[in-house]
């Protein structure tokens, strides 16, 4: 076997040994998260690759608590509303962003993508005194006010530069037989727009339903709080001992259904971002 055949053998196992590092690097933490809350409270530190005697007890437990479950509620209804309202204002802006020619389009993409490099916390108090002064405290509407305003231009974003790649001959054909711009956007561009729109649904999806920050300070009541917050509130019976268990078990119950859309939508999802990445 000559020098090159070694090199080839060499780097295909290198790149297998990265892939497999990589791999453990992502998934270790879900499943010692999961492994981890199929043990009792006796066994919580004891190392082993699975329990020995797997144990529902804790998904009991905060299943029991009837805050956590109306949190799950309270997570769903935010996230869906922010994912519909972000996709309604996203397809519309892209059309006129990425079909019609005006003066300052540069200008405005521009704009939106510098909105989204402000970090949450820079615009946390000016959030807060604007969802006061509209009544949204510890409502439901004041999160997904402020999902919208952080998903929004990551959305028209993805959504204007897949717009601009569809053939100019369909939205002529469509003028052509008397179709206003909402019938063109509903009836010719939709049907072809799923993958981006799965793209970036899916994202905002995800990003409302994780939120952290804003949910703690613009809920008050553990009737108004998400997923995120009534997590990190679970206590225990001691002050100084968190129930390991529980948070755990709370953990891998929400993060359960964001791996099956994951997979669900991941060939749509890598359709949708890199839409536009080639030409011709």
């Amino acid at each position: 076997m000559n020098t090159r055949a070694l090199f080839k053998i060499a780097k295909r196992l290198g790149f297998y040994a990265l892939t497999a590092v990589v791999l453990v690097y992502a998934i270790f933490p879900f499943y010692y998260a999961v492994i981890t809350s199929l043990k009792p409270s006796s066994d919580l530190f004891r190392m082993e690759l699975w329990p020995s005697a797997p144990d529902l007890a804790n998904y009991a437990t905060i299943f029991s608590e009837s805050s956590f479950v109306r949190a799950i509620g309270n997570s769903v209804l935010v996230a869906i509303s922010v994912v519909f309202i972000a996709l309604l204002l996203g397809i519309t802006a892209s059309y006129a962003l990425g079909r019609v020619r005006f003066r300052g389009r540069t200008t405005v993409m521009l704009t939106i993508l510098g909105v989204s490099m402000f970090p949450q916390v820079a615009v946390l108090s000016g959030m807060f005194e604007v969802i006061r002064a509209l009544g949204l405290y510890n409502n439901p509407g004041g999160l997904i006010l402020s999902y919208t305003v952080f998903t929004l231009p990551f959305t028209v974003w993805v959504l204007t530069t897949f717009m601009r790649q569809l053939p100019m001959e369909l939205e002529e054909a469509a003028i052509m037989d008397g179709a206003t711009p909402w019938v063109t956007i509903t009836r010719v561009f939709l049907p072809l727009m799923w993958p981006a729109m799965a793209t970036t649904g899916l994202l905002a999806f995800i990003a409302a339903w994780n939120e952290f920050l804003f949910a703690l300070t613009f809920t008050l009541t553990d009737s108004q709080r998400t997923v995120p917050v009534a997590i990190a509130l679970i206590s225990g019976n001691s002050q100084h001992e968190l129930p390991w268990g529980p948070i755990m078990a709370a953990s891998v119950t929400v993060t359960v259904p964001l791996v099956i859309l994951v997979m669900i939508f991941q060939r749509r999802i890598v359709s949708g971002l890199t839409a536009g990445a080639v030409k011709g």
